[in-house]
């Protein structure tokens, strides 16, 4: 196992059940993290919980190219390289195909597939640059088996595996590696507002995931590993 005591990480979607949890397992193993988000109030809360700098932190929206830059421009400012970059931002928007409106197709692919897209973008040079690197993805079960009601999740993540496996085909030669996480039933607050009758208490706890990903962190320098599916145990839609 590689460490991440000292090792410079971004982690885009902080402010998630998912994110603020890898944050905390992360900060605790040393690492030095650049944590953003989109509520200001908990992102502030998450670094103080994990003990980083706010001024390691920055507000953003994925779906927007100047705050992308801003993020680049401070992330660099702060921290030399990046070693690795950790997406865990996303929404979910479950809905039957009559009620699904183009407004909601439209909104899932850009904060799924597009923000994604402009984040490599911005952070994939500097990598490139280094030679060496880590970038993980949660595309979640859903971008590898489809469900009914997920007709513009399951794009946005299909969409998101396919991006993702093609840039890994252009850095054959570098160290770059890329690992997606297909997880399924993460009790988090995803499904806060999704209209859908689940068992939470059956699902995957949000710490367990966080655990998923900070051992991820920690692959050793001979090897990838390229898919990590995490599924609950015991558990359906009711």
């Amino acid at each position: 196992m590689d460490t991440v005591k000292g090792k410079n990480i971004l982690i885009v979607g902080a402010t998630g059940g998912i994110g603020s949890n890898v944050a905390k397992l992360l900060a605790g193993s040393g690492a030095n993290l650049f944590l953003t988000g989109r509520n200001a109030r908990k992102l502030e809360e998450v670094a103080a919980a994990s003990g980083i700098d706010p001024t390691n932190t920055l507000v953003i929206d994925i779906t927007n190219s100047t705050d992308i830059d801003t993020l680049n421009t401070k992330y660099f400012s702060i921290f030399p390289t990046i070693d690795i970059l950790i997406n865990a931002a996303g929404i979910g928007i479950i809905k039957q195909i009559d009620t699904l409106t183009e407004e909601d197709f439209i909104t899932t692919i850009n904060n799924n597939l597009i923000g994604p897209f402009k984040l490599i973008k911005s952070f994939l040079p500097a990598m490139k640059e280094a030679k060496k690197g880590l970038i993980i993805n949660i595309p979640g079960v859903l971008g590898k088996v489809p469900m009914a009601g997920a007709a513009a999740y399951s794009a946005s993540k299909y969409g998101l595996l396919g991006m993702m496996q093609s840039i890994r085909e252009e850095l054959k030669r570098t160290e770059i590696r890329i690992t997606n996480i297909f997880m399924g039933g993460v009790d988090s607050p995803f499904w806060d507002n999704i209209d859908l009758r689940v068992q939470r208490d059956k699902m995957i706890q949000s710490e367990e995931a966080a655990k998923a990903i900070w051992f991820l962190c920690q692959q050793p320098a001979s090897g990838v590993v390229s898919e990590m599916v995490l599924q609950p145990f015991n558990h359906q839609a009711i």
